[in-house]
């Protein structure tokens, strides 16, 4: 499965924060049925064991929605898993690197700042590129607020699909219309969500509102 610009409507982010009463799993796979057009799984804290035994389950559940499923960061975990792909910061291991250890089939992501890292992944072989954060966040206090500009600049400079990230919720989702990227990238919109899969609902539908302004 290659990366479609469709997939980036949508893009689930897990984190487990909020996962409460409801297992990850749970929180997924209502995701799913909420219509989120990709997930990427991110875990810091799971011993290696745990992760791929969760990464195979829901890489299996994802398959059943026909959703590709994304690694963040483990390109271990990611091959061992058979995900559909694999995201990777500027601290991440060097795209470049990815690209030669994953191959060429796997979905490469790449989490960019500027003009020139967008340009240097595209080269390196990514298959679509992260851009944010693009609000004031919480999830990740490191990444400064990118500005309008700069979200425009990338966006015209390279020819892959561009998924926004970073405190994007269904309050701001339509100030990004116009601006050029494929969709939205969420983590606590969707599951810090009582409703989740009603909630994936609402979200999809701004989202493709906002690209097709």
């Amino acid at each position: 499965m290659k990366c479609d610009k469709r997939h980036m409507l949508l893009y689930a982010v897990t984190d487990r924060a909020w996962t409460g009463k409801q297992t990850l799993y749970d929180q997924v796979e209502a995701a799913l049925k909420g219509g989120v057009t990709c997930v990427q799984l991110r875990e810091k804290e799971l011993d290696e064991m745990a992760f791929i035994q969760e990464a195979k389950e829901l890489c299996a559940l994802c398959r059943r929605y026909g959703v590709p499923f994304l690694v963040n960061d483990n390109v271990e975990i990611a091959i061992a898993c058979g995900a559909d792909g694999i995201h990777v910061g500027q601290e991440d291991l060097a795209a470049g690197e990815v690209r030669h250890r994953v191959g060429d089939d796997m979905i490469l992501g790449v989490s960019v700042h500027t003009v020139e890292e967008a340009c240097q992944a595209v080269r390196d072989g990514a298959d679509y590129l992260g851009l944010g954060a693009v609000f004031p966040t919480s999830t990740k206090t490191d990444v400064e607020q990118m500005s309008n500009e700069t979200l425009r600049a990338i966006c015209d400079a390279v020819d892959v699909p561009i998924v926004a990230i970073g405190g994007i919720n269904r309050g701001n989702i339509l100030r990004l219309a116009g601006s050029g990227v494929d969709g939205v990238a969420l983590v606590s919109a969707i599951f810090s969500a009582e409703d989740i899969e009603g909630t994936c609902r609402e979200l999809r539908a701004l989202s493709e509102k906002m690209v097709n302004v």
